[in-house]
């Protein structure tokens, strides 16, 4: 047998080096496929079998136990923070496609089949629409004192550190210590010295706890507890990632941390046993698409909202959050926080799409220190532009238009697209009685994904 694939690398100029499968001149990676009906694995639809071959393969997935750990845990709960038939009833039925997932592609063939007069017309709703209730997003770009550590690159060598990140991550903290979140007494060139993780200021916030959504490795949350008093950290993610920050925050004292490996999708954060009675804020930098609309609805409950009232002592207090809005092509109408204000502005589920699909856009231009992100138009500019997009109506399709768009329009109207999008969610939380704002929490040339959502039910001081 072959001591390695016989598969040719062209790219390399070699073979592939790994061993090939048995009874074979290739590896798993290269053998070919089978012509039979290859479907998602229903523990992880990650990876796919032979249709043939599910009932095997059920019985051997490597996630199986981790699957079956899971459904026996007391906050898993299938599809608690999904959205669904509740939200449906607030709106309008719309025709078109079910609430399954619409994908990138199928975004982009409902654009391309529209007709010139409506691909326009709804253009120039965007920007009418974004003129009038999107144009109050302020820069918020604000880096503390209190991480003053990692932003002079005080922080242990060991820990990964590119100062892009650490801008963001800063500056979500920035904006949480500035909207009263978190309390300015902790915020010190010594803050490390006399406020670190492993006690507590005299004068602390009634905050203890801190819960990422969509934590990956955990360095905004290491940035938290190495510059404000932290006693407990849940890092909620769904994915195995290596290079955690998990190792260098068990080493503090009076921290306790846990690692939740679950969908948002399905967390009842009201089972989570180390938050009972503890007061908590909500982090999460980059969560993608439905990812933010699923966090929203984790945290914000009507329940939640009586029980912070009432100050009970059997459940957990939610004190503020700041999300960094991220990936808003993959939003999908099922879970979006706020069907009720998309109809409202006069935008069917599939306009939703479309619009979620222009998102796209906003990274396709070179995002430099002058890039607004957004340009208001005037009323005039946008007839002018509608009378532009029907003289071509008369020689061209909509896939000709778009390919013909100069990059710097197209990211215009892709962030026009996430504003609106952000605005509807933003509008929810403060529906629900909280202190909230939407803001630019970095500048472009740091990151075109540059959105945050930041709340509190306390009012600033």
């Amino acid at each position: 047998m072959a001591s390695h694939c016989k598969f040719w690398l062209p790219r390399k100029n070699r073979f592939c080096a790994v061993p090939p499968l048995n009874n074979s001149s290739f590896c798993g990676n290269h053998t070919q496929r089978s012509d039979g009906q290859w479907i998602p694995c229903p523990i992880d639809p990650t990876h796919s079998v032979l249709e043939e071959n599910l009932q095997s393969h059920l019985n051997r997935c490597p996630l199986l136990k981790q699957a079956q750990s899971l459904l026996r845990q007391p906050y898993y709960q299938k599809g608690v923070n999904a959205g669904g038939e509740e939200d449906e009833e607030e709106t309008p039925k719309s025709s078109g496609v079910k609430d399954s997932s619409v994908t990138s592609e199928m975004k982009r063939n409902s654009v391309y089949a529209m007709s010139v007069p409506e691909f326009s017309k709804l253009i120039a709703k965007i920007k009418s629409i974004h003129a009038s209730i999107c144009n109050d997003i302020q820069d918020s770009f604000k880096i503390p004192e209190a991480c003053s550590i990692w932003t002079n690159r005080q922080v242990d060598k060991k820990l990964p550190y590119q100062e892009r990140h650490v801008l963001q991550q800063a500056s979500i903290l920035g904006n949480l210590e500035d909207f009263g979140v978190l309390k300015k007494s902790c915020a010190s060139s010594n803050a490390v010295k006399h406020c670190d993780s492993n006690r507590v200021c005299e004068n602390d916030n009634d905050v203890s706890a801190v819960v990422e959504f969509g934590a990956g490795r955990g360095y905004l949350t290491q940035m938290l507890a190495d510059c404000y008093g932290i006693k407990k950290v849940l890092l909620v993610e769904r994915r195995a990632y290596k290079l955690k920050a998990d190792r260098s925050l068990r080493q503090k004292e009076s921290l306790t941390l846990e690692r939740l490996r679950i969908d948002i999708e399905d967390l009842n954060l009201n089972r989570v046993e180390p938050l009972q009675g503890v007061a908590y804020i909500a982090i999460g930098k980059h969560l993608c698409g439905p990812a933010t609309d699923m966090t929203l609805r984790c945290c914000i409950r009507e329940q939640c909202c009586q029980v912070i009232a009432a100050e009970a002592q059997d459940c957990f207090y939610f004190s503020g959050l700041a999300i960094a809005t991220c990936c808003h092509h993959l939003c999908q109408w099922k879970n979006y926080i706020n069907k009720r204000y998309i109809s409202d502005l006069g935008f069917t589920k599939e306009d939703f799409h479309v619009i979620s699909w222009f998102t796209s856009w906003a990274v396709d231009a070179d995002h430099g220190s002058n890039f607004s992100g957004t340009e208001c138009m005037t009323q005039q500019e946008i007839m002018s532009e509608m009378k532009e997009f029907a003289l071509d109506s008369e020689v061209r399709g909509v896939g000709e238009i778009v390919r013909d768009m100069q990059p710097i329009d197209r990211a215009v109207l892709g962030f026009m697209c996430k504003d609106i999008i952000d605005t509807g969610r933003l509008m929810w939380v403060k529906a629900r009685g909280l202190e909230s704002q939407l803001v630019k929490y970095v500048p472009c040339s740091i990151s075109p994904e540059n959105r945050l959502l930041v709340a509190s039910y306390k009012k600033r001081s």
